[in-house]
């Protein structure tokens, strides 16, 4: 028994009895593989390949792959390479680093009556790519008691130390107060005609059509038809901002029996409030339990726009593109196509779309200046078209 104890411990000893020698020879100090680039931003899109540098005669074994740059902090990377049949392995660290600062996406000239109780970090709208817990710290002199305006600086710190300072106007006002110069009169403009809308935008590479929801009573689908329109996107389902609860818009199951009958092609949008990806793939369920299989010509459309209770979320500008990312997924889970809903300003500044889904841009204008990819352009608000009583949103979809 002795005997058998000792040889077991001659073999740990001398690490052989049957094991065979490390297949691969740490060389880190060689210069065969060295590596260029040691610090990535933050949710870039980096391959292993971007960032070495190999040698003339080298043949990598481990696989060229993407970097997990999801989360801030070091971490482990370890190459499997060959030189004239010799086998290595480097090893060396890599440090995953948040640089960008908060946003400010709000204006910054703000109004508020005498006696103001309110936290003044809520007065203007801010966030990060990266954290969701932004701290605010104002500095400066202000007097919510007394009427003026108070210029004051935001320091907007995120949890990696990288910090924005933005200068903010308060005008504390007595609500009670009269200039005695108040003009009573207003403007308002024309409405757009759909007529204008189609003579304009209609080519061989588009096609015309509205949104609308249970707002909109009533709809004559056949005459939208007639008047031009070849598509509506119909709102399924909407969460409440309050109550977050869900609900089926009124006229859904009605309308889009009716559009299809006047033969005008069909999607859906559904507006959300979803501050969490696990919240989104229930909400995508229960849009899709509300189809019930229902065929589709145009994408379901995932619509985040409540921006003005952004504050209050907490969650990172990368959260929310996860968001509708999973929202998405899962929707093209069961054959839909998915889309993200967002006017051109969020587009261009808060929106990531790291999937690249379909884009429904909101911009009202004549001529968009958007420079981002998109199917579907959302140009108004105010359109007048035969058989809708008021106002429809007017869209322009782009053929692909």
């Amino acid at each position: 028994m002795k005997k058998v104890f000792y040889l077991a411990l001659f073999c740990l000893l001398v690490s052989g009895c049957g094991k065979d020698k490390p297949e691969y020879v740490n060389v880190s100090e060689q210069d065969y593989i060295s590596l260029e680039q040691s610090t990535i931003p933050v949710f870039s899109k980096v391959m292993l390949s971007d960032i070495i540098k190999v040698e003339d005669g080298v043949t990598l074994v481990t696989e060229d792959f993407l970097i997990d740059t999801n989360k801030v902090g070091k971490q482990d990377i370890e190459i499997k390479y060959e030189v004239d049949d010799k086998k290595y392995l480097y090893k060396d660290k890599i440090e995953i680093k948040d640089t960008e600062p908060p946003f400010v996406f709000s204006d910054t000239y703000r109004y508020v009556s005498l006696g103001y109780t309110g936290n003044l970090c809520d007065l203007i709208l801010y966030g990060d790519n990266y954290s969701g817990e932004v701290r605010c710290d104002i500095e400066g002199t202000y007097d919510l008691n007394t009427p003026g305006e108070y210029t004051l600086n935001y320091k907007l710190s995120d949890e990696n130390e990288n910090v924005t300072n933005e200068s903010a106007t308060i005008n504390v006002i007595d609500p009670n107060a009269s200039s005695g110069d108040e003009d009573d009169s207003y403007y308002t403009s024309e409405p757009t005609y759909f007529t204008d809308v189609y003579n304009k935008f209609k080519n061989d590479n588009t096609e015309i059509g509205v949104d609308i929801s249970e707002w909109q009573e009533n709809v004559d689908f056949n005459k939208v038809k007639n008047a031009g329109a070849s598509f509506v996107i119909l709102r399924i389902a909407l969460q409440g901002t309050e109550s977050r609860n869900l609900y089926e818009d009124a006229t859904f199951k009605e309308y889009i029996k009716l559009a299809k009958e006047a033969g005008l092609k069909v999607g859906v949008y559904f507006y959300t409030v979803a501050t969490s990806k696990k919240e989104a793939k229930s909400q995508a369920e229960y849009v899709l339990d509300l189809l019930d299989g229902e065929k589709l010509d145009l994408p379901i459309v995932f619509d985040w726009e409540n921006w003005v209770d952004w504050n209050s979320y907490k969650i990172s500008f990368h959260e929310l593109d996860q968001i509708a990312n999973t929202f998405i997924k899962r929707v093209e889970k069961d054959g839909y196509v998915g889309m993200l809903y967002g006017s051109k300003y969020y587009l261009e500044n808060i929106w990531e779309n790291s999937e690249e889904a379909p884009v429904w841009l909101a911009h009202y204008t004549d001529q968009t200046s958007y420079k981002g990819e998109y199917d579907i352009w959302q140009l108004c608000n105010d359109g007048v078209i035969d058989g809708i009583n008021g106002y429809a949103d007017f869209n322009v979809l782009y053929k692909k």
